[in-house]
C-alpha cells in the first residue's frame, strides 16, 4: 500500500510508516522511532489545524 493510499483510505498514518519503514521499526514493539514520528506527527497536524486521526502506530 502506498503512503497515499493509506491516508486517503482511511488506514491511518500508522500504516504510511509501515509502509516506509515496515519491519526496521514496526516489528520492534512500536517504540523509540515510531513514537517520535507520531509526536511530530500529531504536533504538525495540530499546527495545521487538522486532526491526526486514528491509527497513528504500527
Amino acid at each position: 500500500m502506498t503512503c497515499h493510499n493509506a491516508l486517503v483510505n482511511s488506514r491511518g498514518f500508522g500504516e504510511t510508516i509501515r509502509t516506509i519503514n515496515g519491519s526496521l521499526e514496526c516489528n520492534r514493539g512500536g517504540g523509540g522511532p515510531v513514537q517520535s514520528r507520531v509526536e511530530q506527527y500529531k504536533r504538525i497536524c495540530g499546527i495545521l489545524g487538522v486532526s491526526p486521526g486514528n491509527n497513528l502506530s504500527c
